[in-house]
């Protein structure tokens, strides 16, 4: 197992910047001695997913269009959390955007490196039980659609390909092994 840095850096520059992400260009030699270039995206935040559980085993979803993808995409509800602050409470603050809810009871399921061959984003995902009701505040730029479903749907949802956000997937199967486990 090699743990050290096989790649040399001869010089970076910023390429772009604003107040989400910055994406610097690196001149590099390559672990097998090649010259070349490497674009490598900073995000200035966490990401952020919750999974809402109710008492009757439900769960929301948010659909909204993806700019990037230029397609709809169904997703647990999720967004950026800022880096100076804990995790957990950019997960109640989106929470609450998305939804409307809050919840008594949080846990931490599941930490990931979403892109890891380009960026240094890291995900964040709760499971958030014991919600209450409330008013959803989404951002100016969100045009969000709420759906309810069993839980066990919205899994299925991932298992036939229909939800393919990567924090989705993977918050979705975490909180499936947590109840096959008995954990929850």
């Amino acid at each position: 197992m090699h743990e050290e840095n096989p790649w040399k850096t001869l010089s970076s520059r910023l390429v772009y910047e604003n107040r989400w992400i910055s994406l610097t260009e690196h001149d590099v030699i390559n672990p097998n001695g090649g010259s070349g270039i490497y674009g490598e995206v900073h995000f200035k935040n966490y990401a952020i997913g919750i999974v809402p559980v109710d008492e009757d085993g439900n769960t929301w979803l948010v659909g909204q269009y993806r700019f990037p993808l230029k397609a709809y995409s169904w997703e647990i509800p999720e967004g950026g959390g800022k880096l100076e602050q804990e995790p957990i409470e950019g997960a109640k603050r989106e929470l609450l955007e998305e939804t409307g809810f809050t919840a008594a009871n949080w846990l931490e399921i599941q930490r990931m490196h979403l892109s890891n061959s380009v960026s240094d984003e890291l995900g964040i995902m709760y499971l958030a039980t014991g919600l209450t009701a409330g008013q959803a505040e989404p951002e100016e730029s969100e045009a969000l659609t709420l759906r309810k479903l069993p839980l066990s749907e919205a899994i299925e949802m991932v298992l036939n390909g229909e939800i393919t956000d990567s924090m989705s997937v993977a918050a979705l199967l975490r909180v499936k092994l947590l109840v096959e486990a008995g954990e929850l």
